[in-house]
Formats: C-alpha cells, structure tokens, sequence
C-alpha cells in the first residue's frame, strides 16, 4: 500500500534533515521550544498503516504512557470482571457482639480500597455481630513479596502523594485530601480528609494579598511528633487552594483512618494496630471485593494514579506465582509479549514513575492497535482521558470544535513529555498516536504535541489503494 502526503498549507516547503514526515506546524513548535527532532520520537497509524514514523524504533523514557501497556496487560491476563479482595479474620471469640481477640485484616493488592468503601464494610461488620473489639487489630500484608518502603527513592519529596509506594493493604492511596480557604484578616481555614485518629492538624497557614494565583506553592506540611503541620501562605484573591500529600507510613494510616470510623460507628477497640498474621485453618469473616479492572484502570489512566498502576502490575505476577514480586511481575508481561517481544523494554513499575523504564513509540503504538482491534476495545478506551473534557487533557483544547476527538493519555516527567492514545479525524477514521521527547525542554513541547493533534484531526493525511 502507498502512502502519500500532502499539506494543506505551506506546500512545497522542505522538512529538515530527520524530520521525516512531520506536519510544518508541528515542526514550528518543537523550534519555537528549542527541541531537536532527534529527542523526539513520533509514529501515527491509521486502520493499521503507518502514516507518520520518526525515530520510532528508539528506546525512549514515556513516563506515564507505560501505564497503557500495565493497563492493556492487565485485561488480557486478568480479565476485566477481576476484583480484589481483602479479608477480615476473627482471631479470638465472638460473643454477644464482643470479640475477646483480635481482628486480622488481610490483603491482596486492592488498588481501590477507599474510605468510603471501608465505611460501609465495617457497617457491615458491626451487623454481623461485631460491636466490641477485647484485642488488637492486626494488619497482614505479606501478599507483596516485596516491601516499598522508601516513597523518597524517585525525587527525594517522600510527602507527595504520587511517590506512594505499593501495599498489600492499601487504604486510600495512603493520602490525604487537603482543603485550604482564604479568609479575612490573614486567616486560612484547613480542611483535612478522612480523620485521622491520633493526628491532630495544626494549621499555621496565613492568607497573603500579594502572592499571585498559579504561582509556584507557599505552603508545607510535615509531621512534629503525631501532629500535622501546615505552614506558609496562600493567596487572597484566587479562591480555595487543593492538595493531596501523605505523611504516614501504611500502617500508621490504616489504624489512624480505621480507629477513626470504627469509633464513628459506634464500635470500640481496647487494643492497638499492629503488623501480623492472618490465623491458619480459619475461614474469613467477611471479604471485602474491589471495584472491577475495567473500572479500576479508568482512574489509572485518566487521573494517571501511580500508586494504583503499581498495585496493578504487581498483581500480574500473582497469576501463575501466587506472590506478588516484581520479578513475578516482569516475567508476566514477558510472558504476554511472547509472541512479539519488546527488545528495546525495561520495566520498573509498571507506571512511568521511573528514570529507567524504556520502550519506542512503535511497540507502544502496537499495544494501542492491539487494544483497538481486541474484545476489550471499548473498555481500553474508555479508559483513557476525553481530549478537553476530563482527566489529564481536560484544560487541552478546552471549548474548542475539536475537544472530545482524542482519547489520550499524557506523561510528564523532568525532561520528558509524552502522549499516546487514539486521534478521532474528520473523516470518521481512528489514527493511532504516539509522541514522545526525551529532552531537557520536553516541559515545553506540548505545543507541538497539540499541533499534532489538530493536524491528524482535520484528517490531513490520506492512504492511495
């Protein structure tokens, strides 16, 4: 099959050496940010045939595009109906609504077990007898083989919420919703979510009247003993200001949010929260079963949750091992490409959240043919941000004739910009997109990613049978 090119606009202009195919405006921007077209690697594919191709076979750092391969695995080895579960054990003897021992709660790598989910489940237990804990409560979380202790590893910020590390009992992506409100005389009002029993919250926060809004962030928060402390400023005029930060190891987060809605239940516990063992030969009391995948890898992919793309791909190692390692996890994904193995792949994390995961933007635009073509095309893709409209895209192309034509997934890193995800054109066709730069101003090659995007959307190139 031939393809030919044309432009509808600066016809007969010349491309630079390297720059292959690449629209003129596209070509504009990388310029205007000082990017070089060999720190770029781009491939565009429609019904299957390459249309755009430059430097596609490089091995390239596509920070949180690497979530499109976890994401697509995880259909194919799991299956989109998979949940799950975590399980609660009574150690001990239940009578008339107490329990002289302990409660065990054991995990399985649940990516959303969130509080509101973990409301209604200790509801429940109190209706099945359970008012009055004469014992500890006990945390098993030996399904993870390995332990992901150190959330400062990847840029020395261990309190922000994207450097979460993976647990088998994860509660809440172990973070904290933070609500910050201006108000008169110098006074900032602090909301924290959920309560977390034994942390009081100290805000020393002021309003400011000369700090400009979108600025970069003039407050903090660290721990000083149990008690969490904000400090700094928020500006005046530019309303409330919204953060998300984690502070607290896994198990110091459970037994605070736990303690917290236990209490609120009306339950009560005269022991602490501790590390353990779920007991041998006991059946479960009750089992807690999480969302399914395919709507599950709907928030990894459009709000890019990293700590969740993690607890996935971890979890694709259990399948044929049993226990989640990320050795496990690794021959998995090997095991899937079998039968086109990925050379040039090196995984870290299963979600971009890394300085060594490679992979070029043609074996990422296979696995994007390969999920459009699947028996899961349509949860893939739903998964993935509406172009000006939600997720990560939702402000890109905001109001414009062309928001809601793409479904893309975006990634940024310090020194990398990518994009990925399927280009709805004008004339009815789905293009498969890939763009990619590994450079020092990747920061500043959006421009050039959206000129790309509107490019393919007019339908500007067309395929001569």
């Amino acid at each position: 099959m031939k393809v030919a090119l044309f432009f509808l606009y600066l016809l007969g202009t010349l491309f630079p050496a390297g720059a292959g195919e690449l629209p003129p405006s596209v070509l504009l921007e990388l310029k205007k940010a000082n990017i070089p077209v060999e720190s770029v690697a781009i491939e565009v594919r429609e019904a299957g045939n390459e249309l755009i191709s430059l430097n596609a076979d490089r091995a390239m750092n596509p920070a949180s595009t690497m979530k499109l391969l976890t994401t697509y695995a995880g259909l194919e080895i799991l299956g989109p109906a998979y949940r799950w579960k975590t399980e609660v054990y009574l150690d001990g003897k239940l009578e008339n609504g107490i329990l002289y021992g302990n409660v065990v709660f054991k995990g399985y790598g649940d990516p959303k077990l969130t509080v509101d989910a973990l409301w209604l489940w200790l509801h429940e237990l109190r209706q099945r007898g359970l008012r009055e804990i004469r014992g500890d409560i006990v945390l098993d979380r030996r399904f993870f083989a390995d332990h992901f202790n150190d959330s400062a590893a990847f840029d020395d910020k261990p309190g922000r919420a994207y450097n979460v590390t993976p647990d088998a009992l994860l509660l809440n992506f172990n973070a904290s919703y933070l609500r910050l409100i201006p108000g008169n005389n110098a006074q900032t009002t602090a909301l924290l979510e959920p309560e977390l029993h034994g942390y009081p919250l100290i805000n020393r926060i002021t309003t400011s009247a000369s700090l400009p809004c979108n600025g970069e962030d003039a407050y903090q928060s660290h721990l000083e003993g149990h008690g969490i402390v904000l400090e700094g400023q928020i500006p005046a005029d530019c309303g409330e200001a919204h953060d998300y930060f984690a502070l607290l190891t896994h198990e110091e987060y459970f037994a605070a949010v736990f303690t917290a809605l236990w209490q609120e239940t009306g339950g009560t516990i005269q022991g602490t929260v501790r590390e353990g063992s779920a007991p041998e030969g006991l059946s479960a009391f009750s089992t807690h079963l999480s969302p399914p995948l395919s709507e599950v890898i709907r928030d990894i992919n459009k709000f890019s949750n990293n700590v969740m793309a993690r607890q996935l791909f971890l979890t694709l190692g259990s399948v044929d091992n049993g226990q989640v390692s990320i050795t496990n996890s690794k021959a998995a994904i090997a095991h899937w490409l079998e039968k086109q193995p990925f050379v040039e792949l090196v995984l870290e994390n299963g979600a971009g959240l890394s300085r060594t995961e490679r992979i070029s933007a043609a074996h990422l635009a296979d696995i994007l043919q390969q999920a459009a073509d699947g028996p899961f095309a349509a949860e893939f893709t739903a998964s993935l941000p509406i172009l000006g409209m939600d997720g990560t895209v939702k402000k890109r192309f905001k109001g414009d004739k062309i928001a809601g034509s793409a479904h893309l997934k975006t990634g940024s890193l310090e020194g990398v910009k990518s994009l990925a995800g399927y280009v709805h054109a004008a004339h009815g066709k789905q293009r498969v997109l890939v763009f990619i730069i590994n450079h020092p101003n990747a920061k500043y090659g959006q421009s050039a990613q959206d000129a790309l995007i509107a490019w393919l959307e007019k339908g500007q190139l067309i395929i001569d049978n």
